[in-house]
């Protein structure tokens, strides 16, 4: 039986909050994707798309649906399924509350009102017989931890020639956002009683040492690293964890670090830095050893303001009546991962990015129309020229 929904952005986005995705990854709980990329691919089948629901994980999918004329110029209109925790919210995260112009929920602004205006956009574009390029809608899990979804995309060969990511902008074109890269640094000391100084070796005074060289670091030449759309390069100690009791030199301390990455630096290369910071105070302080690892990075992304995709962002902007206005994002997103893949792309979504894992998260109802709207136009003058 086909599924009938109606062609409504704000319907689609208070039926996704509905359904509970909360990824596993990151809490305990969370039954994952599966629901909701179940609901949403049913809604798209109605709706005339050819899909496609790809498990990638137990209770974890990806909703791949394609729809318009097949051929060498593929648009993506990708966003994540997944959702944060809901712990101390002020509102039910999973009961979409429409008021003032506002629709309440866990995943409103991030990023399911991006998704649901991707998807109409699509379905209208086809529906009005505009398509001259095919449109992939890659709806996906796991972006919130380690991107599982996109990454399987991509690892299977989805190419295109151009993807926009919906994350929530405010309705701005985001060609640029930071990357990131996770250092773990273990500082090892020597175990002794507090009143023996002349055999013990405090690894958390070493730790300290460390610090006070990144913040050097960060003073002297991070904050002289900047990009016009993101700001200065930065760092901060996300964890430190030493020590067994009060009368004892710490033996180890762990020492988490966190690094956000402009275009042009790699994760190697933060480590690297970290490393060498490390290798001087050995080389200055006798007993000061210290094992540096890259836990974890994530490219950034610049997408060239004279691409294709940006061009054609401006014109629908221009002829829904809303100027063009290019921003960069401070968090991660899955754009890099197109990026790297070869394939150009920039965010572009309602509502704003510091309500994500809020509180209180909401998304503009006219936001989401709009983001309808303009992406309706891009679908449809893909791949005319």
């Amino acid at each position: 039986m086909t599924y009938r929904y109606p062609l409504d952005p704000v319907a689609l986005t208070a039926s996704l909050v509905a359904i509970d995705s909360r990824n596993p990854s990151l809490v305990p709980d969370g039954p994952g994707e599966l629901a909701c990329a179940t609901h949403l691919a049913a809604v798209l089948s109605g709706w005339g798309f050819a899909v496609a629901l790809q498990q990638i994980a137990p209770g974890r999918a990806n909703v791949i649906a394609r729809i318009g004329p097949t051929g060498r110029t593929p648009l993506i209109l990708n966003g994540h399924l997944d959702v944060v925790g809901v712990e101390g919210m002020s509102h039910p995260p999973f009961a979409p509350d429409v008021r003032d112009g506002n629709l309440y929920g866990r995943g409103s602004t991030d990023m399911k009102g991006g998704v649901a205006a991707m998807c109409v956009a699509a379905a209208r574009a086809a529906a009005r017989g505009a398509l001259t390029s095919e449109i992939i809608i890659t709806a996906v899990c796991d972006e919130e931890y380690e991107s599982i979804g996109t990454r399987a995309l991509l690892a299977q060969g989805l190419r295109a020639t151009g993807a926009i990511i919906t994350e929530p902008t405010r309705l701005a074109i985001a060609p640029a956002h930071k990357g990131f890269a996770w250092i773990e640094v273990v500082l090892h000391g020597r175990a002794a009683h507090g009143s023996r100084y002349d055999v013990g070796i405090d690894a958390n005074r070493h730790a300290g040492l460390l610090l006070a060289a990144l913040d050097h670091y960060e003073q002297d030449l991070l904050t002289k690293r900047i990009h016009p759309l993101l700001g200065r390069a930065s760092l901060h100690a996300s964890s430190i964890v030493g020590g067994t009791g009060w009368s004892t030199y710490a033996e180890r301390c762990t020492l988490h670090l966190e690094r956000r990455t402009l275009p042009g630096e790699t994760g190697a290369q933060a480590l690297a830095d970290v490393r060498a910071m490390c290798d001087q105070l050995a080389a200055a302080r006798p007993g000061f050893q210290a094992d540096v690892s890259l836990v974890c990075a994530q490219p950034p992304l610049d997408l060239a303001h004279d691409a294709p995709l940006i061009a054609s962002m401006n014109v629908a902007c221009n002829a829904s009546g809303l100027e063009p206005k290019l921003v960069g994002l401070s968090c991660w997103t899955d754009a890099a991962l197109f990026a790297e893949a070869g394939i150009p792309a920039l965010c572009f979504g309602p509502g704003d990015i510091a309500r994500a894992h809020s509180a209180t998260e909401w998304v503009e109802v006219a936001e989401i129309e709009r983001a309808a709207e303009i992406l309706e136009g891009v679908c449809s003058a893909w791949g005319r020229s």
